[in-house]
């Protein structure tokens, strides 16, 4: 069995400081075999947000994955957002562009679907390039056949259906069309402050998307949360544990057969 904790949005400078707090406690009880964040750690890229995060990381026990979000660029320095718009994240957290866990039976990239600038009066909203997902794709393929492979970024590549928020990622369509077409199982994002879980409708159906919730106090008709994701041979199971104010607790769970489950027999 494989455990992935998969957190986003927790946009420190405007957490929700209970939710954050029992969500470090929640991650060294069960000491997961990775902890993937999928950007958004702070709330205006602030140096003291970066700081505070990067404490609170340091609780977490184990392997993690942090990739950047839109509110990780600067949000009231913009010399450093056009010329540097990663440079706080980098220094505080880590790489912003391309991260990476390769342990047995799990290969994970992680790619920036941020941006610090972009062409549209909107800069909050995602975009990935051809070239992105293309070495996403070059680098796990690497992996052995049997290994679950996961992609992280910000924003999910397509729009969640009913959902509180869009990401209107540029490019997102044919990078989730790409992904599927490279084998890759899970691609984890945040942005939209829910949680879900749907396929893509591109290569055999097994590609999945999956979002986190937000440990922020920027709710947006879902409780704080998390997911809890555990890895079978057959399957991949999502466990949204939803904040009550007190603990978490699971909200919905979603079971996903694996890829190679699939496949009918030689």
């Amino acid at each position: 069995m494989i455990r992935i904790a998969h957190l986003s949005d927790i946009h420190f400078g405007g957490e929700n400081v209970a939710a954050v707090a029992a969500a470090a406690e929640a991650l060294k009880a069960a000491a997961p075999d990775l902890t993937v964040v999928s950007g958004d750690l702070t709330q205006f890229g602030e140096p003291h947000e970066f700081a505070a995060a990067a404490d609170w990381l340091a609780q977490v026990p184990g392997p993690r994955l942090v990739c950047p979000g839109n509110h990780d660029s600067p949000y009231l320095a913009w010399w450093e957002r056009f010329y540097s718009p990663f440079g706080r994240f980098e220094r505080a957290i880590g790489p912003a562009d391309p991260q990476v866990h390769d342990a047995p039976g799990l290969a994970v990239r992680g790619i920036n679907t941020a941006r610090g600038v972009q062409p549209r009066l909107n800069w909050s909203k995602g975009q990935v390039s051809a070239a992105q997902a293309r070495e996403a794709v070059a680098w796990l393929a690497k992996a052995p056949a049997d290994a679950l492979k996961v992609v992280v970024c910000h924003h999910p590549l397509v729009e969640m259906i009913g959902g509180p928020m869009t990401a209107r990622v540029w490019g997102g369509e044919a990078a989730a069309r790409a992904l599927a077409r490279g084998g890759v199982d899970l691609v984890l994002s945040g942005h939209i402050h829910a949680p879900f879980v749907w396929p893509y409708a591109y290569g055999d159906g097994c590609s999945h998307a999956v979002g986190a919730g937000t440990l922020s106090l920027r709710e947006r008709g879902v409780p704080p949360g998390f997911n809890r994701i555990e890895v079978s041979e057959a399957q991949v199971s999502v466990i949204a544990m939803a904040w009550t104010g007190s603990h978490f607790e699971p909200a919905r769970t979603w079971s996903i057969d694996r890829r190679k489950a699939k496949r009918p027999p030689r």
